[in-house]
């Protein structure tokens, strides 16, 4: 369960921030997950609560957008949504195309309380 290690990478990075930018308290991280990543949202928030309780983050949440695949083809410039997996431009039918989005695993943004 890879989704472990990325909670961790998680609680390090906010909580190195926190200090950083001398912040009281977090009360949500915005994450976007793309979906190539394989990441399991679920299993993350899970582990992301297991690590966090015991931390001055035992009370945020973390808030995830999963990011479709998306493409441009390098034939006719069109943009689209891959579908199922395919990377077939559905305009042309060309395999020749550049992803957009789809492959993020970011911190977004941190909510602060007021």
């Amino acid at each position: 369960m890879h989704e472990l290690g990325i909670a961790q990478n998680i609680v390090d990075t906010v909580l190195l921030e926190m200090q950083n930018r001398k912040l009281p308290a977090v009360s949500a991280i915005a994450l976007r997950i793309g979906a190539l990543t394989d990441v399991d949202p679920e299993a993350l928030v899970f582990g992301f609560e297991i690590l966090s309780k015991d931390t001055v983050l035992r009370q945020a949440r973390l808030n995830v957008e999963r990011i479709p695949v998306r493409g441009v083809c390098e034939s006719c410039g069109a943009p689209f949504e891959v579908e199922g997996y395919v990377f077939v431009c559905p305009g042309c039918e060309s395999r020749s195309i550049k992803l957009t989005s789809g492959t993020e695993l970011d911190i977004a943004y941190l909510e602060v309380p007021d």
